[in-house]
């Protein structure tokens, strides 16, 4: 059977973009037919994940549903594997995989593993509200025996204001929040960063970061492109 990758995306548009691109950029391709085959949906008008899980149960039980709508959408449509590019979404994603039979690529559980399997113990993760008080993150990594890090409530503020008030905006981002971050956590003693919002993704796609990150979507990608069985380009992770 043909395998067909299917992107549960929109969370946001401009992250379903730069993550279908992370796609071809990763597969060693020559012609079009070498690609990985995908059905990507983007789906904006799905309620924000960061204020479902901080709000109410009838707020969290919308987002379930629909990413469960979203997902059978795919596996009818014949998808192979799903990739949603949206850390704070994966929440509700354990609870999706149980009702559909094709897997879910989980970005931070596949972030995790590359990290322990790179020898990294201290990790600084970047992301949401909702990513960060849901423990995602700390979660996954700890099950590999890595101390996951959160910036300091100032830092988090940055981080927060560089993905809304910015990236999903419709701007670049602002170098400066990011050089404070960067800061925040290396005084935490961070032996390494984690990109784990993909705004944050479309932000390095913008500005040159240095190695000392880590972008779980990029991650993502990969997997993605090796579900599909396609070759890798070996000019990134690794």
């Amino acid at each position: 059977m043909n395998k067909r990758l299917g992107v549960l995306g929109g969370m946001g548009p401009q992250a379903t973009n730069t993550f279908y691109q992370f796609v071809i950029d990763r597969t060693d391709a020559h012609t079009d037919q070498e690609h990985v085959n995908a059905l990507i949906l983007s789906d904006s008008d799905m309620p924000d994940r960061t204020a479902a899980i901080l709000g109410s149960e009838m707020a969290r039980q919308a987002v379930y549903s629909r990413l469960l709508s979203d997902a059978r959408l795919l596996e009818s449509a014949g998808c192979t594997a799903i990739a949603v590019p949206c850390n704070t979404s994966h929440f509700f994603l354990d609870r999706v995989q149980e009702q559909i039979s094709i897997p879910i690529l989980h970005m931070i559980r596949e972030t995790a593993r590359l990290l322990a399997a790179q020898g990294k113990k201290r990790p600084g993760i970047l992301a949401t509200d909702g990513t960060i008080q849901t423990g995602l993150y700390q979660k996954e990594f700890s099950a590999v025996g890595i101390q996951a890090v959160i910036p300091s409530p100032q830092a988090q503020e940055l981080v927060m204001s560089l993905i809304y008030d910015d990236i999903k905006a419709g701007r670049d981002g602002d170098p400066q929040k990011f050089a404070d971050i960067h800061q925040d956590l290396l005084s935490q003693g961070c032996d390494c960063g984690v990109l784990a919002c993909t705004e944050l993704s479309v932000f390095a796609d913008k500005h040159h970061l240095p190695p000392f990150y880590t972008d779980a979507m990029a991650v993502l990608a990969e997997r993605a492109v090796q579900a599909c069985g396609k070759p890798l380009r070996h000019i990134f992770i690794k």
